[in-house]
């Protein structure tokens, strides 16, 4: 029977289903959810329903507003991600003890375990909650640990704290792309996702900027992390007024509701499109419902124990249907190799790698990095619809890895920096060497912005709506494990192999 089940949902899913430009050769290559005008999407095995979404050219001020009040969260996560490189540098002994490189590792890396931890949980609960939910529990975690890490007096409340904004940033990580991605119309769905993410650049290049007003005060780091709090409570208020995501509350069986709030996406006037998309999303559901079994009357129990058989059909779904799986492959493939080539290791410790240099203003200098990786995924934002995910990442991976091997044999003839000492190296604070590494480092980082920075977030359209959030969760967890492993062991390895082979190690990860 089980097996049976098996076979229908892959029949009907890949019947339903195409993967994005990341799977797909040609033309499909945004990989729309719904349509994109010319190309209907088959929903279901009788036929199919051509959807014109809409006849405007750019999306609804509902949109926009939607957009950038879910966005904060990307803001909460790269000014998290910024601001640790400048506390790091600002601490001294305030926590007991001047830092060592394991406590660097450790502040540095809870993060992403709590992140680890969080992603894969938020994809089941944002599934019987909802979105939105979701994005207000990560906001008060935020405001939690970031006031919690302002006051703390030791390493392991530092740890504790930053662990607690972590579980708040696996959540919004998530949540933030799948909920813009599932109210914007296919053909402005990429931009938008890319805006939340310009929103994480933006966050880091705030961080740095005020990571350099402060670090000279005296306790000036408790203020820098404290500040994090801000656009959490600011996000917290905007999100109560934004409505839920229409495709849930169509399978939450609210759909008077889902179809007032398509009408707000699509504009007054496209009654006869929102009923379009409504009929969609309506047929959809009912079809993956069908093959997963969940509307299965023989299932009885609890509300408890349905929820659990319904995360277990899930599963099955997500791993013995073909298209799924292959779908799951992609996106954890894409989110491991945006952080095994080492991007977040560069943000975390970019002000550590450069005082080591003898920059003179080591956060300033990191800026740099910062408005690079801004001004790059705003590139990224106005051309990610007109090129295809698939082709901008094999155009942005080859200048990557020229940037990272040119960034190695800079080190190498610089010579090896000492991390255990608590001076800088004895390189003149001009070597032409040091500014070698800063260009290579910033054409690697104008890469991975225009590319894989982004290209991997657009993971939700490699899914279906019954495995969205639980694909979408194991793909975060998977960035997130990544991340943890860089974070914890970046400084180790540029301390015991140096930075010539890390950044070697890094660059080889692409050809691995």
């Amino acid at each position: 029977m089980r097996d049976d089940a098996c076979h229908t949902a892959s029949t009907a899913a890949e019947t339903s289903y195409e993967l994005s430009t990341m799977a797909d050769e040609d033309e499909d290559a945004n990989a729309p959810l719904i349509t994109d005008g010319d190309r209907p999407i088959t929903i279901n095995n009788n036929g199919s329903i051509p959807l014109q979404e809409s006849n405007n050219t750019s999306p609804t001020a509902f949109i926009w507003a939607l957009t950038f009040a879910a966005g904060i969260s990307g803001l909460l996560f790269g000014y998290d991600t910024g601001v640790i490189s400048s506390t790091l540098v600002s601490i001294g002994s305030d926590l007991g003890h001047p830092l060592t490189t394991l406590d660097m590792g450790l502040i540095t890396s809870c993060t992403s375990l709590g992140a680890l931890i969080a992603s894969p949980v938020t994809g089941i609960l944002a599934d019987r909650y909802g979105r939105k939910v979701i994005i207000l529990v990560a906001d008060v975690l935020f405001i939690a640990g970031a006031l919690g890490q302002a006051a703390i007096a030791s390493v392991p409340g530092m740890v504790a704290g930053r662990t607690i904004v972590g579980f708040a940033v696996g959540g919004a990580s998530l949540v933030v792309p799948l909920y813009i991605s599932e109210l914007s119309p296919s053909a402005f769905r990429g931009r938008l996702v890319t805006l939340s993410i310009l929103f994480i650049t933006l966050g880091q290049v705030v961080a740095y900027l005020v990571g350099y007003a402060l670090s000279r005060q005296r306790h000036g780091w408790r203020y820098m992390v404290g500040l994090g709090s801000a656009p959490a409570v600011l996000q917290f208020c905007l999100i109560v007024l934004l409505p839920e995501s229409p495709r849930w509350l169509v399978k939450a069986g609210k759909v008077q509701e889902a179809r007032g709030i398509l009408r707000r996406v699509y504009g007054a006037g496209d009654d006869g499109v929102v009923e379009n998309v409504l009929r969609a999303i309506k047929t959809e559901i009912s079809e993956e419902e069908a093959t997963s079994g969940e509307v299965s009357t023989a299932v009885e129990g609890t509300r408890m124990q349905k929820w659990i058989i319904q995360i277990r059909n899930r599963f099955q779904e997500l791993f013995h249907v073909g298209v799924n799986r292959r779908a799951l492959t992609i996106a954890c493939l894409l989110q491991g190799l945006q952080q095994l080539c080492g991007f977040n290791s560069l943000m975390y410790f970019s002000a550590t790698i450069f005082s080591l240099l003898n920059f003179s203003s080591p956060t300033l200098t990191s800026l740099s990095i910062a408005l690079t990786n801004f001004l790059c995924t705003l590139i990224a934002l106005l051309i990610i619809d007109h090129i295809g995910r698939r082709r901008i990442i094999l155009l942005s991976i080859p200048i990557m890895t020229i940037g990272l091997l040119t960034c190695s044999i800079a080190y190498e003839m610089l010579g090896r920096p000492d991390l255990s000492a608590d001076t800088p190296t004895t390189q003149p604070p001009r070597s032409p060497w040091a500014i070698l590494i800063l260009l290579s480092l910033t054409l690697y980082v104008s890469a991975y912005a225009i590319g894989i920075g982004n290209i991997a977030w657009q993971q939700s359209e490699l899914f279906p709506l019954s495995v969205r959030s639980l694909g979408s969760g194991i793909a975060t967890a998977t960035n997130w494990g990544s991340n943890f492993l860089v974070g914890l062991t970046f400084l180790p390895m540029m301390q015991y192999i140096g930075p010539v082979w890390t950044f070697a190690i890094y660059a080889g990860i692409f050809h691995a």
